[in-house]
């Protein structure tokens, strides 16, 4: 009996070591870091004081991202291949990209200036910008899947090198469309140029949609990125969201901050993170992809 007492004893302290260890893996992912805690976030993401290419971009976007626009962009993606290459070549091809969105960002390139931000925010190429994500996240320890995820997070933005029209059907702030546009997007007066605000259904505030279909069942603005700024910043769309969209809310709140807030002018060395960051994307993605 001793035994026994004894095993179930050693049985009792490995059960308590995994909760502690599943507590603690809960926490990672969701904890907000430090340097992202303390950083000046209103020295980001400043669209009032933008530059005309930034408010220009808007406008063409707000413009041109109509539901029928939508429809015929998905079709054209699912129609044709475009390359296939590794994830580190797929970011390699992305760092001659100049993001005509972004404030953060002056674009500052191959000595091609545009003085059109404060000296406070930065001229990073695209690469260093997703191994400043990725590095953030894991200084702070978050688990390997979030690091990669912050390493890829940009890559849809290849979608300019194969038949855009425009880097305003690639880039930007994401919105629904076939429903009446948000005021809290960006730059929401844009939108009085864009067809669908006229249109009898798409103007309404369903429109297309019933009320909390979930945001997997409403179009987006076609582009890079499914992540909605005027949701998880403004609220906004929430008419439409449901259950399992709250759930995702705390994910994309959580990894947010990295994009935004671990922009800084003093370039990666992207060699000698290199050989770590091939490593963890064999663990997650093959060799080579279809883009």
């Amino acid at each position: 009996m001793p035994a026994l007492n004894h095993l179930g004893n050693v049985l009792d302290e490995v059960s308590d070591a995994v909760d502690d260890v599943n507590v603690l893996k809960g926490k990672l992912w969701n904890e907000e870091s430090e340097p992202v805690a303390t950083k000046d976030k209103n020295s980001f993401r400043q669209y009032d004081s933008a530059c005309e290419r930034v408010k220009a971009f808007y406008k063409e976007q707000h413009e041109k991202q109509t539901v029928a626009f939508n429809i015929k962009a998905r079709v054209d993606f699912k129609s044709r291949k475009r390359a296939r290459m590794s994830i580190w070549q797929a970011m390699e091809m992305l760092n001659t990209l100049v993001d005509d969105s972004d404030p953060d960002v002056s674009g500052i390139f191959e000595g091609f200036v545009i003085h059109c931000l404060p000296a406070s925010q930065t001229s990073l190429s695209q690469i260093d910008h997703l191994l400043q994500t990725a590095e953030a996240i894991r200084r702070d320890g978050k688990p390997e899947w979030m690091q990669v995820t912050g390493l890829i997070h940009d890559l849809g933005k290849l979608l300019y090198f194969f038949g855009s029209e425009g880097q305003w059907d690639v880039v930007g702030d994401t919105f629904v469309v076939g429903c009446a546009f948000s005021d809290k997007n960006i730059y929401p007066e844009t939108f009085v140029g864009n067809p669908d605000n006229y249109d009898a259904v798409y103007s309404t505030k369903c429109g297309i949609y019933e009320a909390h279909c979930g945001l997997d069942n409403v179009m987006l603005s076609w582009g890079h990125d499914e992540r909605i700024g005027s949701w998880h910043r403004e609220g906004a769309y929430t008419h439409l969201t449901n259950a399992k969209d709250v759930r995702a809310l705390e994910a994309v709140r959580a990894f947010n901050p990295y994009d935004l807030y671990s922009k800084c002018d003093e370039p990666v060395n992207a060699e000698k993170l290199r050989p770590y960051y091939e490593n963890l994307i064999a663990k997650f993605f093959p060799p080579e992809l279809d883009w």
